[in-house]
């Protein structure tokens, strides 16, 4: 089943939700409603049981540029923040992303630039285009970061490369991104489709209840530490509903 909005595309297929920016002339180049159309995709995907996975994708050559600054109008931009016009429903989005029931996986199949990159790093897997063109730009045009870049980027790569990264705005393609640990995997992009769609079986193949309580558990090793985040695994129950239908054929 497949709907549309004017700025993304959403696709339900089985238990896979497909949410694809659609502003191709833009290069899918974020706005204000866009991200609100978001984060409305992703929430309505979390709420609905029968979804394990959502992923995210781009139309034509871009995941996204970034921001649509052209969209904010005459708006002064203080202090190098967008503002809460965008800020508001990002962080709504990114939060659903992260910590949503479901797995998130952003398919990067071009283009992916600062606030774009902000969202990808928020989804639990990222997956890439050799050919695509990632980057933290805030800094090249004196912007801060309002979406979870400065927390989510060296919790991915390391302080000291998401240091060089931000600070130089440079360009990272996709073998890189995937060699420094800011995707989990890079293919040519003609394989990409495929790639994606290979992990998306095998997770859609597991219980929705584990895969949600490694969600939370990858949180708060993030967050907590090793000495607290064994002690929350071993005292936190989850509702994982499907366990003896899963090994009855072994016992």
């Amino acid at each position: 089943m497949a709907t549309t909005d004017s700025e993304i595309l959403i696709e339900r297929s089985g238990a896979v939700t497909t949410i694809t920016l659609h502003r191709p002339d833009a290069l899918n180049a974020l706005t204000p409603s866009m991200l609100v159309s978001l984060d409305n995709a992703v929430g309505a995907a979390i709420d609905d049981p029968t979804q394990r996975v959502v992923v995210l994708t781009g139309t034509g050559r871009a995941f996204s540029a970034g921001v649509d600054l052209k969209a904010l109008g005459d708006r002064a931009l203080v202090n190098g923040v967008v503002g809460d016009i965008l800020d508001v429903p990002a962080r709504a989005l990114t939060d659903k992303l992260a910590n949503g029931s479901i797995v998130s996986i952003a398919k990067v199949n071009g283009f992916c630039f600062t606030g774009a990159l902000e969202i990808a790093l928020a989804c639990d897997i990222m997956v890439v285009a050799d050919e695509a063109t990632l980057a933290d730009t805030h800094a090249k045009f004196g912007l801060r970061p309002t979406w979870g870049m400065s927390q989510r980027l060296p919790a991915a790569v390391g302080m000291t490369k998401a240091r060089e990264l931000s600070l130089t705005a440079r360009n990272v393609r996709g073998l890189e991104a995937a060699v420094i640990g800011l995707a989990a995997r890079s293919v040519p992009r003609e394989e990409l489709d495929a790639t994606v769609n290979e992990l998306v079986e095998l997770i859609a193949a597991n219980s929705s209840g584990s895969l949600a309580a490694y969600k939370d558990l990858f949180q708060v090793a993030e967050q907590e530490g090793l000495t607290d985040g064994l002690a929350y695994e071993a005292s936190t129950d989850y509702p994982i509903d499907d366990t003896e239908e899963r090994l009855a054929a072994f016992r």
